[in-house]
């Protein structure tokens, strides 16, 4: 959950859901592990609501929750006495993270059994929270909890949550009921021994909805991979939404983090933090106006800058990324990357760029992740570069949009539901950035070349497409009624 255990795009979609559900007048509590790395200062009245006893192993674990309120969000924080949750990050602890989940699935259905709360919809997400609707269904719907209905959202189909049989004992529940097809075995290991579990696969088959993060994105995920089988199978309650974008955090009239802040209407605003991030960083000013006394800049900035904020993993497409950079610098346009490696191999690779270009003029590379300099840097940006091998929704095309920065973007998942080619004839009106299709450095340099040469050939072309997509509606506001729509279609009335 953003902001205090963001690790990528689905903390920004926990908050920002919740957030368009409150305003629309419903009753929401988001429930989480309380990671030790949580900074508290960050939650307002932190109070302790509740101790209990949870399940695992043969024992029950004491167990605090906690409830506090984060970014105007009530939150109930699970927090057991043993190692789980432990360590100075969200994953990656040193303890097993497939039974520190599925202590927390039950722990948080047992919190609701002991307290008598019965919420409409228990909402889950993404492998971690998948083993929740077997426990519901298998156990506590058998107990006291009869009310509420599970929808699960996907994420990410490439994370599918492997499990032992034995993992699934420790919960309580008897692994060996769901090592077959139609339940939680994982396909691929059919015929080994031993077969795997897939928590992913079993919160498909026990959920009363799933949800994923774009219409393209579902379509992909029923004709590739191996959970395609099981979501045809379960096809009649699969539902595509895009994911919005939090309009108050992304927001360049009311930005905390700019320089200066600018709206559709007066982009004079733009231009200064696009001198203010070039001169910050160093990069070159030539064929730049400099800044007048009265603050605005003088004649339109020359030299395109393209912004690529993204975590540095295959998925997202590193060979274009590192493709990308050479190119602009050919093009005589400039290039920032923002964004962690969590391979080793690549960010020694990136460090290694980093210290070819980042005391020339063009090209900067900065390895960290920083909410601070994601603002400024879409701010900056001419164009945003999203060239990712597969994209379930993607958020940087819709942020760097909402600031200006016309998206370039290879066609995959919500990346094909939210950008449209300046040159597709038959869609005029939607048209609002570059599209490519292949995987290779000559698709890349098409989509590259023709932005460039609309920026500099077209400047009138390219104002009216920056106030454009500028104004395209891509909040929660316009995304939240879906998912009521699919809580309404599931809940017991």
């Amino acid at each position: 959950m953003a902001p205090i255990a963001k690790v990528g795009g689905l903390g920004d979609v926990v908050t920002g859901l919740a957030r368009a559900c409150l305003s629309r007048g419903h009753t929401v509590d988001i429930m989480l592990p309380f990671y030790e790395c949580i900074q508290k200062e960050q939650i307002s009245e932190l109070t302790l609501i509740t101790s209990y006893g949870s399940f695992h192993d043969g024992n029950w674990v004491p167990t605090n929750a906690y409830r506090g309120t984060v970014s105007g969000i009530p939150v109930i924080f699970i927090e057991p006495s043993n190692h789980f949750f432990k360590g100075q990050s969200v994953y990656g602890g040193s303890y097993d993270e497939t039974e520190a989940y599925l202590f927390f699935s039950r722990a948080c259905l047992e919190w609701m059994q002991v307290t008598l709360v019965q919420p409409d919809i228990i909402h889950v997400h993404e492998w971690q929270t998948g083993g929740l609707p077997l426990l519901y269904w298998d156990m506590y719907h058998n107990l006291s909890l009869k009310k509420p209905r599970i929808t699960l959202t996907i994420h990410n189909m490439e994370h599918y949550g492997e499990c032992r049989q034995e993992q699934l004992d420790k919960c309580g529940l008897d692994g060996s009921i769901y090592a077959t097809e139609e339940k939680a075995v994982d396909d691929r290991t059919v015929g080994h021994n031993p077969e795997r579990l897939s928590l992913l696969k079993g919160g498909i088959v026990y959920s009363n909805s799933i949800l994923t993060v774009s219409p393209t994105y579902l379509k992909e995920t029923l004709c590739s991979g191996w959970l395609a089988s099981t979501l045809l199978r379960h096809r009649d309650k699969y539902v595509g939404i895009l994911n919005g974008i939090d309009t108050d955090m992304w927001n360049p009239a009311t930005d905390i983090f700019l320089p200066a802040k600018f709206n559709a209407k007066d982009l004079e605003g733009k231009k200064l933090c696009k001198y203010y991030v070039q001169k910050g960083l160093g990069l070159d000013l030539k064929g730049d106006s400099i800044i007048k006394g009265d603050n605005t800049i003088d004649a339109s900035v020359k030299v395109p800058l393209v912004v690529c904020i993204t975590r540095l993993v295959a998925q997202k497409g590193l060979h274009l990324i590192t493709h990308a950079i050479k190119r602009v610098e050919e093009l005589g346009g400039q290039m920032i990357v923002l964004g962690k490696a969590p391979d080793r191999r690549v960010e020694s690779e990136f460090k290694y760029l980093a210290d070819l270009h980042n005391q020339g003029p063009s090209v900067r590379i900065l390895l960290i992740y920083s909410e601070e300099l994601s603002h400024m840097l879409y701010a900056a940006a001419d164009m945003v570069l999203v060239p990712s091998m597969y994209e379930p929704c993607g958020l940087a095309q819709m942020i760097g949009m909402r600031y200006g920065a016309v998206p370039i973007v290879r066609k995959t998942g919500g990346l094909a539901d939210t950008v449209f080619d300046m040159d597709n004839q038959s869609n005029r009106e939607m048209a609002n950035g570059f599209v490519f299709e292949g995987i290779d450095e000559g698709s890349l340099n098409w989509a590259l070349d023709r932005a460039f040469s609309y920026y500099r050939e077209n400047p009138s072309v390219w104002a009216g497409t920056v106030r454009k997509v500028m104004e395209i509606d891509n909040s929660w506001n316009n995304t939240a009624g879906k998912y009521i729509d699919v809580y309404n279609s599931v809940r017991v009335r």
